[in-house]
């Protein structure tokens, strides 16, 4: 068996990169749906990742960083009926960067985590919902970011 020789090649068909996301984490609040023209369903929603670490001292340190997850379609409405503040989930997608202009005209960028799959990994509840744990994420988390035009992904211009 002969093996292919790579180095004829150009470089860039081989790898041209790699952009996927896996988070474990709690929502920080109830998904934000939206239906987009066509009926298209859209959730956004914070998600907290924790981790846990031991300082020089000993010390337990934990480091909480703040994830905004956008879902389309199918598991928009999935998010709808079944997360909650403080469900933990698993999520696996990609990093996609918005900008737009404020009011006073500059210019803001927001990276999000497109999400292309989502486990739910509460214990059923009573009445099959997840448990519900606390949070420490403010209310307003990501309030100056604009909506969701009505493009999917992967239509979106940067």
């Amino acid at each position: 068996m002969r093996k292919k020789d790579y180095s004829q090649e150009s470089k860039s068909s081989i790898m041209r990169g790699v952009n996927r996301v896996m988070l474990i984490g709690n929502l920080g609040k109830e998904p934000d749906i939206q239906f987009l023209e066509g009926n298209i369903a859209v959730a956004k929603f914070p998600l907290a990742t924790t981790e846990t670490f031991k300082d020089r001292t000993g010390k337990l340190i934990s480091q909480t960083e703040w994830h905004t997850v956008v879902l389309w379609r199918g598991l928009a409405e999935l998010a709808q009926k079944y997360l909650h503040k403080g469900s933990l989930v698993y999520i696996e997608g990609r990093l996609r960067t918005r900008s737009w202009e404020d009011k006073e005209g500059s210019r803001k960028f927001a990276t999000e985590v497109v999400g292309d799959n989502l486990i739910m990994l509460d214990k059923r509840a009573d009445g099959g919902h997840g448990i519900s744990h606390g949070s420490d994420q403010p209310d307003n988390f990501g309030s100056d970011i604009p909506p969701i035009g009505d493009t999917p992904p992967e239509n979106m211009a940067f």
